[in-house]
């Protein structure tokens, strides 16, 4: 437990740290605080009224709000260090998946909202779960109503490591001016947009320091026999001890430092950034989290992907291992490429370079094998196997139907959505054969208005939208049986089909079944399997207009000509009499009913079954989220025709954190009102059926 760290061993070379959080706590403004400070930029801009440089895009600019990760590195004493600002909004947090595992350490921005928890939490549990180093940035501590203390015990169940408060605010007429830093004992005022000024610490202050510095130190010691010892005994540890043990503990995943600061004035962020060069791990510890070995050809993991109007294909990509050159081959799961062209971010900009350091993010050009998330190697030989791979994409909670607006865009349409799918893998984009529609599914709302607004912008393809069709079934309720005839003559051979078929209903999701009991050879057994597909022509579309499921036809008798009978004659005769029976047996309407957990913090439970009762929808079971302080489960089974637009609500509810998982479960029965409207939605032609 004594284990020290020494400040000799701090990180060297080119870092990744990743800016994350809830969303509209500040990320993006910190991200522009950053450049700014550094003089990357010569002024700091702002993310409202759209000179920033990050949320650059179109569609972060209309919307105001970050819809990609936005990246942009910076030279910080000798050190490199590249910034990813990862989105805030959950329809968005799918870019994180890629990106994180292969960053150094996180900034969390948060700020003191009770409101804001529930989604601080699920950026902390994806951080904890991949192990990956993070402290907190209190933001907009100049706008602060509560103590900092207080704002702590807010925060503190989001997390399931202690948040440890490395610095205390300073207090003027009840405005924030300055800090203090407990480690280093030391006060800043605050500075607009320059960095802290030292100060004596205020008489005021003083035993509000000590005080808040002894807790941090206990806390420190309970990962720290040597330093427990010197606490017990009075005995003031040394600096660097105290450091070594911030160092090892933030490493570690023991504790969480809790810095404060206002990324709008530029206040906080150098000591922010000090935190992180002496105490952040580096890509050394980033290999070893991802379990790639010390030594071995170049290696390389893509965090995005994107289609320049110009260049073509661009792999953003982050060396893990030895350098990676221009014009080098590099091998992905899918295949082998040659890097034609690469580029490295200065501030938010791309500059052309020859080669990349360990450690460095660049864009790599034309891996047209190569996906988000694969990692990739300089070795054509070497085995892929074992490595980190790709995220799976988070299940789709919201979707569209598509009609393009010109029919000559439909070519252009799948060619655009195959290169937003390739850039954006949470997106999918399937031609629906069977209901003849093309759908888009994704993270909701703002998220396919997004990827539709780039499919304008940028392929010029614009299409019209509505909610997709439900796949209804039909079957039917009773027993009956009919003759199929068909008897046709029109010169040289006829046609002549004759059957006898027996049609019930089959228990539900047992699906079409065949079977004859013909005696004497009433119908010659090559014609068997020719009324059997007659009869599954007559499935496609039922009497009520839908696909027909469920049901058993069973040929009884018929009867043949040696020279008029045929297959064709045989099928055909089928159909009818298969349509016929389907048509007396009194057909009924069957819905996809969706097996739904839906995910919220326990407050919002009552809220949830709400939306669930105002959808049809019956609970199943409900209960706390394993794993998971604060939040429940709800189990509910929901017709999906009443699933539109839930996650809209469900996050509105929710403050943003909701969010639900869908599976197919039944086949339900429509009755009534409801059941005539859907048929009479469906087809203008009157049709008998049962509405119970």
């Amino acid at each position: 437990m004594g284990e020290t760290f020494s400040h000799e061993a701090r990180a060297r070379g080119s870092r990744l740290i990743a800016l994350a959080g809830p969303f509209q706590c500040g990320k993006t403004t910190l991200l522009e605080a950053i450049l700014a400070s550094n003089k990357t930029i010569a002024k700091q801009g702002s993310v409202v009224d759209g000179s920033s440089v990050g949320d650059a895009s179109p569609e972060a600019r209309a919307h105001k709000m970050s819809v990609e990760a936005n990246i942009a590195a910076v030279d910080y004493m000798g050190d490199r260090y590249t910034f990813v600002d990862l989105p805030g909004s959950v329809e968005f947090a799918h870019e994180a998946r890629n990106i994180l595992p292969a960053v150094d350490a996180a900034i969390v921005v948060c700020e003191a909202d009770e409101r804001k928890v529930a989604a601080l939490q699920l950026t902390l549990r994806q951080l904890e779960e991949l192990g990956v180093p993070h402290l907190l940035f209190l933001n907009k501590i100049d706008a602060a109503t509560i103590d900092v203390r207080d704002a702590l015990n807010i925060l503190q169940p989001a997390s399931r490591a202690p948040l440890l408060l490395r610095q205390i605010p300073i207090w003027s007429n009840g405005v924030a001016v300055g800090f203090i830093d407990l480690a280093l004992e030391r006060a800043y005022v605050y500075r607009e947009h320059a960095p802290s000024e030292v100060v004596e610490i205020p008489q005021g202050e003083a035993a509000l320091e000590k005080e808040a510095r002894y807790s941090m130190l206990e806390r420190l010691a309970d990962y720290d026999d040597a330093l427990m010892e010197e606490l017990i005994s009075d005995i003031e540890p040394p600096r660097d001890q105290v450091f070594d043990d911030l160092t090892k503990e933030l490493r570690g995943g023991l504790v969480v430092p809790v810095f404060i600061g206002s990324a709008e004035r530029g206040a906080g962020v150098t000591r922010l950034l000090k935190a992180l060069r002496h105490e952040a791990p580096g890509v050394a510890e980033t290999r070893a989290r991802l379990g790639v070995a010390e030594n071995g050809p170049p290696m390389a993991r893509v965090l995005r992907t994107t289609h320049t109007s110009h260049g073509g294909k661009l792999s953003i990509a982050r060396v893990l291992r030895g350098d990676v050159s221009d014009g080098q081959t590099v091998r992905s799961p899918q295949g082998e490429d040659r890097v034609s062209g690469m580029s490295r971010f200065a501030g938010a900009a791309l500059t052309k370079v020859t080669d990349a350091k360990e450690g460095d993010v660049v864009a790599l050009g034309r891996l047209e094998h190569a996906q988000t998330g694969d990692t990739v190697i300089a070795d054509g030989k070497a085995d892929l196997a074992g490595l980190a791979t790709r995220a799976r994409a988070p299940d789709p909670v919201h979707a569209l139907a598509l009609v393009v607006k010109d029919r000559k865009d439909e070519m252009r349409l799948a060619a655009a959505m195959a290169k937003l799918v390739e850039e954006d893998p949470s997106l999918i984009f399937v031609h629906d054969q069977e209901m003849s529609q093309i759908k888009l599914y994704g993270q909701g709302e703002m998220h396919l208005r997004v990827a539709l607004e780039r499919l304008q912008s940028r392929f010029g393809v614009t299409v019209e939208v509505s909610r997709p069709i439900v796949a209804y079934r039909e079957t039917i309720r009773h027993k009956v049986t009919v003759r199929g005839r068909h008897k046709k003559q029109s010169g040289g051979h006829g046609q002549f089909g004759d059957v006898v078929l027996e049609v019930a209903p089959r228990e539900r999701g047992e699906g079409f079944a065949f079977a004859e009991r013909v005696h004497g050879g009433a119908v010659p057994k090559q014609y068997f399997s020719s009324v059997e597909a007659g009869c599954q022509d007559a499935l496609i579309h039922g009497p009520l207009g839908f696909p027909v499921v469920d049901v058993e036809a069973v040929l009884t008798d018929g009867s043949y000509h040696t020279v008029d009978s045929s297959d064709m004659a045989f099928r055909t005769a089928a159909r009818i009499g298969m349509s016929e029976a389907l048509g007396k047996a009194e057909p009924i309407l069957l819905e996809p009913v969706l097996a739904v957990d839906i995910f919220v913090p326990s407050e919002a439970m009552s809220r949830a079954t709400g939306l669930v009762s105002a959808r049809r929808g019956q609970i199943i079971g409900f209960g706390p989220r394993e794993g998971w302080t604060g939040w429940d489960k709800l189990e509910a089974l929901i017709p999906e025709a009443e699933m539109d637009n839930l996650i809209v609500e469900l996050r509105s509810a929710t403050a943003g954190a909701g969010f639900f998982q869908s599976r197919f479960d039944h086949l339900a029965e429509v009755v009534g009102k409801q059941a005539r409207e859907i048929v009479a939605a469906h087809s203008s032609q009157p049709a008998r059926m049962a509405v119970g």
